[in-house]
C-alpha cells in the first residue's frame, strides 16, 4: 500500500496531482472550447477558489494539441506599467514575445501616429501570429487588476473583444484563443459591443459539494475517522471553498492526534490554522476603511444586506462573501466569526462616514480625469458622447467635435525631453479649457474638453454648428501659437519654429438609432486631412458638416 504524500494547498493544484478537484462539466467544457478556432474562455471566481488550478489543465491540454501557449499574471506587474495605455501594451507585447522566444522588435511595429491599439493589432497580426504558424492560447489571469485602471481596462479589454471580432473573417486572427480569468464581475463602464465578457464561454467555479469534500476526505485517509455528520460540519464552517476545506483536511492528516473538534474550535482564533490567511484579510481591510466597513455590515446581517456594489465586488474577489440578488452574504461561518469581533478602525461614526464621502469624490474625479491635464480623460468622453448624443437627438439640435492634435509632439519631447513635453501638453489644455468655456454662454457648462490620445485632445460643442465650431478651431489654432512653445530643432524649417496644432472637426444632428462612431471617425478623417496638408490648420469633414 503507498503511503500518503500530501499536498499543502498554497499553490494551485499541479498536473497530475490526486488532490485536484473536477467540478464536471467545467474541464470537458472548457477542453472541447479551447479547439474552437477564435474562441473566449472565461474563468470566474474569488481568489483560492481553483481559476489557477484549471488554467494549468487548459495549458498542460493545449500542448498536446500542439498549440503555442502563453501565460500572463496581472498581479505581477509593476504599478509603473498602468501608467499609461501606451506602456501596457508595449509590456504586454514584450512580455508575450519573451514567452514565444522572439526578438521582442517592438520599435519596428510601433507608429507614433497609428496609436498604441493599432500598433498592438499589427504586432500581433504581422509579427506574433506570423512567426508561430499555429494556434496561440494567451492565458490571462487575475485580469481584474485592470478594474483599478478603468482607461486601460476599457482600451484593452475592447482589444480584445475586436481582435474575436476580426476572427471571424480573418483566417490568422483565428489561430488567437482567448482564456480570461478574473475574481469578481465586471464593475467598470465597458460598452456592450466592445467588452469581452459577454461573449464566448462563460466558467463560474463554484464551491466544493458534499460529495466532492467526501472524496477528499477518502484521499486524505479519513473516512474512517470522520463521519457524515462531521464532513457536514466541516461544510457549515468552511463553506466549500476549496482553500479552506483542503487545509482543514491536510492538517488533520498530517497530526492524527488532532480532531475535527479542536480544529474547528481554534479555526476562527488567532492559534487556529487560518490565522496567518485570517491576518492578511485583515490588514487588507484595516487599509481599506471603506470596504472594512462594508464587511461589518455584511457579518452582522445574516439575511444579507444591501452594500455599495463596488464594494461588494470587491469583498467577493477576496472570497469573503456571496452576491445573491442585490444582497450581500459573509461567505462561511469562519469569516462570520473572526471579523465580527474586530474593530476595523477607532473613529467614531461621523469620522468614518465623513472619510468615505471625501473618498468617493476623490475616486469619482480620478475615474474621469486624466492626470497630467487635469481636463477630461477618454473615459469620461466616451460617456460624455453618448450622453449628449441621445440628449440632441431628441431635440433634434447639432453636436459638434474638433479633434485637436499637437503637430510633432514626440519630435519635441525627444529633443527638449519629457518635462518639456508635459508642460507643452498642459500649457495646451490649459488654452482649450479657456477658449471653449468663455467661447460664448449658451451651453457652455455641456462643452467637454478631453485627452483623447497621447498628443490628441478632443472638444464635445452641442449646439455649435460647423461655422461657428472652425471659427473656434481657428482662434484656438493661433492662440497656441501665441504660446511661443519654441522647437529647439529644425531641418529645413521642419517643424515649425513654434509648436503648433491641426485640427479636424465634423458637425450632425445626431440620430438615436445612429452610432456615435460616425461622428468621432469624420472628425477623425478630417484631421489626417490637416495633417498631410502641412499641419498648424483646420479641415471641417465633407461628410458631416451641418
Amino acid at each position: 500500500m503507498h503511503s500518503l504524500i500530501l499536498e499543502l494547498p498554497n499553490e494551485p493544484v499541479p498536473i497530475g496531482s490526486v488532490f485536484y478537484v473536477e467540478r464536471p462539466p467545467v474541464e470537458q467544457q472548457v477542453y472541447q472550447e479551447i479547439t474552437k478556432p477564435g474562441c473566449i474562455i472565461r474563468i470566474k471566481a474569488p481568489r483560492k477558489m481553483g481559476k489557477s488550478s484549471l488554467l494549468l489543465r487548459i495549458i498542460d491540454f493545449v500542448k498536446y494539441q500542439k498549440y503555442r501557449t502563453i501565460y500572463l499574471d496581472f498581479q505581477l506587474a509593476d504599478r509603473e506599467i498602468f501608467k499609461s495605455l501606451d506602456k501596457f501594451l508595449r509590456w504586454f507585447c514584450a512580455n508575450i514575445a519573451y514567452q514565444l522566444k522572439i526578438k521582442e522588435n517592438l520599435e519596428e511595429y510601433w507608429d507614433e501616429e497609428l496609436g498604441s491599439k493599432v500598433n498592438c493589432s499589427i504586432y500581433f497580426q504581422d509579427y506574433l501570429l506570423s512567426y508561430i504558424e499555429s494556434p496561440l492560447v494567451l492565458a490571462l489571469n487575475e485580469v481584474n487588476r485592470l478594474f483599478e485602471y478603468p482607461e486601460i481596462a476599457q482600451d484593452f479589454l475592447g482589444l480584445l473583444r475586436s481582435w474575436h471580432e476580426v476572427g471571424k473573417h480573418e483566417e490568422i486572427w483565428r489561430q488567437l484563443r482567448l482564456v480570461i480569468c478574473h475574481s469578481t464581475e465586471v464593475y467598470i463602464n465597458l460598452n456592450i459591443n466592445q467588452s469581452p465578457f459577454n461573449i464566448g464561454l462563460n466558467i463560474n467555479l463554484a464551491e466544493f459539494t458534499t460529495k466532492q469534500i467526501q472524496n477528499l476526505v477518502r484521499l486524505h485517509k479519513l473516512d474512517c475517522q470522520l463521519e457524515i455528520s462531521q464532513i457536514l460540519s466541516i461544510q457549515e464552517m468552511l463553506g466549500g471553498h476549496p482553500y479552506l476545506v483542503r487545509l482543514a483536511l491536510y492538517e488533520l492528516a498530517k497530526n492524527p492526534k488532532l480532531t475535527l473538534e479542536e480544529l474547528l474550535q481554534s479555526s476562527p482564533t488567532t492559534t487556529g490554522i487560518y490565522s496567518a490567511h485570517l491576518r492578511s484579510l485583515l490588514v487588507t481591510l484595516q487599509n481599506n476603511l471603506a470596504l472594512g466597513m462594508a464587511l461589518k455590515q455584511v457579518v452582522n446581517n445574516l439575511d444579507g444586506v444591501e452594500i455599495n456594489h463596488i464594494l461588494a465586488y470587491q469583498l467577493e474577489s477576496m472570497g469573503l462573501v456571496k452576491l445573491i440578488g442585490s444582497l450581500c452574504k459573509v461567505s462561511c461561518e469562519l469569516y462570520r466569526q473572526y471579523f465580527a469581533s474586530q474593530n476595523f478602525d477607532e473613529l467614531n461614526l461621523q469620522d468614518k462616514l465623513l472619510q468615505l464621502q471625501k473618498e468617493n469624490v476623490e475616486l469619482k474625479q480620478l475615474a474621469i480625469t486624466d492626470g497630467l491635464t487635469q481636463v477630461a480623460n477618454k473615459h469620461y468622453f466616451d460617456i460624455r458622447l453618448e450622453q449628449l448624443w441621445h440628449e440632441l437627438a431628441s431635440e433634434m439640435a447639432p453636436l459638434s467635435l474638433i479633434l485637436c492634435e499637437i503637430d510633432y509632439l514626440k519630435l519635441y519631447s525627444d529633443t527638449n525631453g519629457k518635462q518639456a513635453e508635459n508642460s507643452c501638453l498642459q500649457q495646451i489644455a490649459r488654452v482649450l479649457e479657456t477658449k471653449v468655456k468663455s467661447s460664448s454662454v449658451s451651453y457652455s457648462c455641456s462643452r467637454l474638453v478631453a485627452r483623447y490620445d497621447y498628443q490628441q485632445f478632443a472638444i464635445l460643442l452641442p449646439q455649435m454648428n460647423s461655422l461657428i465650431t472652425s471659427k473656434l478651431a481657428e482662434n484656438i489654432r493661433n492662440e497656441v501659437i501665441n504660446l511661443g512653445i519654441l522647437h529647439n530643432f529644425a531641418y529645413d524649417g521642419f517643424p515649425a519654429r513654434v509648436v503648433t496644432v491641426s485640427f479636424g472637426l465634423a458637425c450632425t444632428i445626431p440620430n438615436s438609432q445612429a452610432s456615435t462612431s460616425i461622428l468621432v471617425d469624420a472628425a477623425a478623417e478630417a484631421l489626417h486631412k490637416s495633417k498631410r496638408n502641412n499641419r498648424n490648420c483646420t479641415y471641417v469633414s465633407s461628410t458631416l458638416n451641418h
